[in-house]
């Protein structure tokens, strides 16, 4: 499953292992909890253990059952994480102080209104470590590191999504299509999940290989050039347009906006449509100032569809026969905090940074390598959900 790289720099060498000693992760709350209330917030460490691991552990100290215990995101088995937990205070404060794992640690506790739920969290915060970095590579790094912090990065779906053979969305198009039957609701889900997450991942790949065809292609030639990329004549009449291809091909932004796309403002915020008669130039001003930022869907019933020039490639992947809730999601994501130090004496890089919710720490680095970055034989959980 390949996915166009935004930024066009040759690869680069550098040893990534997922492991506690050189991937940590530090869930950020998405606001200040209250003091007071019937739930008891722990923040927890914890390692070598993947959050359901986390819950089950939890659920057989306090004798409490794992639907009682909120949380707002999951995190990788094979790294250093630290998290949020809610429980009922009353079921658990008699046993909390004699809590011992060798594997978590209880950090801080608060009492809060609410139990955490999946997404109620700003973000993470990040630390790897590279590996095995010579001082020709920490300067591509520290070079394309530059352009990231100016111009983002695409928010793909990790390959933690789709299984230890990249394939398990196979069987969601098929539980879709009706050809496989699953029992497992649970299952069922995650692979129907898996399945949105690769149409979602294909479709910001074209708009990537579209952007690029625009930047770099002469104005009289984007129509042959499209056609001839998308293997079809029937592409979008505008593309005929010169006024239209210029709009495009003088927008700030390297990724193109389309009339008809489907925006957020950002980091959270409304969706609205970039309508035709919108100025995509001014819009992707703001897109480049993280204002705003492009959408993409995740096919379902009750889901916001894109219009126009955007609608024609959002329609290309689209599959209605999907009866999840659709959702949209952030095409391109802006990475904060972003600081590399070198350990010359061990060849090392230390790279920390901050993505919003539901990105993967292992894209970012993807990019920043400029070819795929995956080890084999580890557990799959995604780094945010």
């Amino acid at each position: 499953m390949n996915c166009a790289f935004a930024y066009t720099h040759s690869p680069i060498d550098f040893y990534f292992r997922h492991s506690p000693r050189d991937f940590v992760v530090e869930e950020i709350p998405l606001y200040p909890f209250s003091g007071e209330g019937a739930h008891l917030i722990l923040k927890v460490r914890k390692k070598n253990l993947t959050t359901f691991e986390l819950l089950k552990t939890f659920s057989a100290y306090f004798n409490i059952k794992e639907k009682e215990i909120g949380y707002a995101g999951l995190k990788d088995k094979n790294a250093l994480t630290i998290q949020h937990i809610s429980l009922p205070y009353h079921l658990v404060k008699s046993k909390l102080e004699s809590f011992s794992s060798p594997h978590i640690k209880i950090l801080d506790s608060y009492l809060h209104n609410n139990k955490l739920k999946i997404g109620h969290l700003k973000g993470n915060n990040f630390f790897v470590r590279l590996k095995k970095l010579d001082k020709l590579n920490l300067q591509k790094i520290t070079q394309v590191l530059k352009k990231m912090e100016i111009f983002g990065i695409p928010n793909y779906f990790g390959y933690q999504r789709f299984g230890r053979d990249g394939k398990n969305f196979l069987e969601g198009k098929e539980i879709v299509a009706n050809t496989k039957i699953c029992r497992s609701k649970k299952m069922r889900d995650f692979l129907i999940s898996a399945y949105q997450s690769y149409l979602f991942n294909q479709w910001l790949s074209v708009r990537i290989n579209l952007s690029q065809i625009i930047q770099t292609t002469p104005i009289t030639l984007i129509n042959k050039a499209l056609r001839t990329y998308l293997k079809t004549d029937a592409i979008p009449l505008e593309f005929q347009d010169a006024t239209f291809c210029q709009s495009l091909k003088s927008q700030p932004h390297f990724f193109k906006m389309l009339s008809g796309d489907c925006l957020c403002h950002y980091p959270f915020g409304k969706n609205f449509i970039l309508e035709k008669d919108d100025d995509l130039s001014a819009e992707s001003r703001r897109f480049l100032e993280a204002k705003t930022s492009i959408t993409g869907l995740l096919s379902g019933v009750k889901m916001q569809t894109s219009g126009g020039v955007a609608g024609f490639f959002e329609n290309l992947f689209i599959d209605s026969r999907i009866k999840s809730i659709g959702q949209r999601r952030y095409a391109w994501i802006f990475p904060l905090d972003i600081n590399l130090t070198y350990k010359e004496e061990s060849a090392h890089g230390e790279l920390s940074f901050f993505l919003p919710k539901g990105a993967y720490a292992t894209n970012f680095l993807r990019e920043i390598a400029h070819r795929e970055i995956k080890e084999e034989n580890r557990d799959e959980e995604s780094e945010d959900v």
